[in-house]
């Protein structure tokens, strides 16, 4: 079994960390204000986001919460079978659960997300999104190169 302690610290310290930028970004920033990093490469830009990925289904709220819930449920429930997977479906099912329930909690109090990473190329995103996208990496290629099973 993989350590359910690391996970804990993973899955707490993806939260927390997400949490504690946005609420830098909210205090210390105004929506659409931008500060360049790297000028014309990386910027912080506080964008406050209606949609999903690339602002996809704005305003669509329910379809969202209702999505981060079952999923965040789901994962409960499974979680002592993910536990006893390979590390990549493991630690990539905890990263991609806390990143969605970052996210959600800020749908729950604003009906937005905070995103701030803006890369000028790509659109603005957030600590949790890189969250969810890598731990979605981890469980496909542990799935589809190393062909490990899932929930075994």
């Amino acid at each position: 079994m993989i350590g359910r302690r690391k996970a804990a610290a993973l899955f707490g310290g993806i939260l927390l960390f997400d949490q504690m930028v946005k609420y830098h970004v909210e205090t210390t920033m105004l929506p659409g204000e931008s500060i360049p990093i790297v000028p014309s490469v990386f910027h912080l830009t506080y964008v406050l986001n209606p949609g999903a990925a690339f602002g996809i289904f704005e305003h669509q709220q329910w379809l969202f919460l209702l999505t981060a819930a079952l999923f965040f449920f789901v994962f409960l429930f499974l979680y002592s079978r993910l536990s006893r997977s390979s590390a990549l479906i493991h630690y990539g099912s905890v990263g991609f659960a806390a990143g969605a329930l970052s996210n959600m909690a800020d749908r729950i109090r604003m009906g937005r997300v905070v995103d701030f990473f803006d890369f000028r190329i790509w659109p603005v995103f957030n600590i949790a999104d890189i969250a969810i996208v890598l731990g979605t990496i981890c469980v496909l290629w542990a799935l589809f190169v190393q062909k490990k099973e899932f929930l075994s």
